[in-house]
């Protein structure tokens, strides 16, 4: 399951695409309200948000935020690991946040490793086909998952 931060990132932007521009910001307050997110917690989320280039700011009477151009591109992958941090199930299958298993006699011939990567391999393909605009836009694109 994705965090109650990932799915309050995702439901930000998806806000802030329908209704943002660099010319119309939209405040945390409205979006906290519209789509019942605690405002101290979407504070946090639109910040990780901005830091990562996906949302900015203004400042002052007009401010507030608005989303980037190229979000659009930016696939649930890139999200994910954002909010939610490695897409493997275990340490050692894990492409960016490696670790060995401490109970593991032979990572090796591990058969559990080399099946939890397959998934992760086949999740990773997936999640990097699934771009914001899918969701923005309310596209039933179907994702292939065949290798």
């Amino acid at each position: 399951m994705i965090s109650k931060k990932m799915k309050y990132a995702l439901k930000a932007l998806t806000y802030l695409y329908k209704h943002s521009n660099k010319d119309h910001c939209i405040r945390t307050q409205e979006i906290s309200e519209n789509e019942k997110i605690p405002k101290k917690f979407l504070e946090q989320i639109l910040l990780d948000l901005k830091k990562s280039g996906l949302v900015n700011s203004k400042q002052g009477n007009v401010g507030g935020y608005y989303i980037m151009k190229h979000t659009e591109k930016a696939t649930i992958k890139e999200i994910y690991r954002l909010f939610d941090g490695p897409i493997a199930l275990v340490p050692c299958a894990s492409l960016n946040y490696y670790e060995t298993c401490d109970d593991c006699v032979d990572e090796a011939t591990c058969s559990i490793k080399k099946q939890l990567i397959i998934i992760r391999d086949q999740t990773l393909a997936v999640m990097e086909q699934v771009t914001l605009s899918t969701i923005f836009n309310g596209d039933a694109e179907t994702v292939s998952t065949q290798s």
